[in-house]
């Protein structure tokens, strides 16, 4: 029971972080499968690719959509080249060694982290 309402919980808060911010929610849930369920790095981003479907975010797409604030041209070309890159990426993923995928997703997190604070 305490696990599905924790599962749930990190749903909400990445979800919510995600309208906010217009973060996607593996930024929140991958790191939260790994340390408080134990994820392997391998199952927590497939588990978090596996929930990444389209009705995800269209609840967040519509409420910025309303507001003028969504470029569909844009989206529509983005997304095409998002599923092929995810697949290829997920080929790549799946290849390679627990530890390097790890230390992969911790070091772009932090680039990406610096980016944010220090970039203009």
């Amino acid at each position: 029971m305490w696990q599905n309402i924790t599962l749930a919980a990190i749903g909400l808060m990445a979800g919510i972080l995600s309208g906010l911010l217009g973060i996607g929610g593996g930024i929140v849930i991958i790191p939260a499968l790994i340390y408080f369920f134990g994820y392997s790095q391998h199952l927590a981003q497939g588990t978090t690719l596996a929930l990444m479907v389209p009705p995800i975010g269209i609840l967040a797409a519509w409420a910025y959509w309303k507001e003028g604030n969504v470029n569909l041209t844009a989206a529509a070309l983005i997304c095409l080249g998002f599923v092929c890159g995810g697949w290829v990426g997920a080929k790549f993923a799946t290849a390679i060694p627990e530890l390097l995928l790890r230390r992969s997703f911790g070091v772009f997190m932090g680039v990406i982290a610096l980016k944010m604070i220090f970039g203009k």
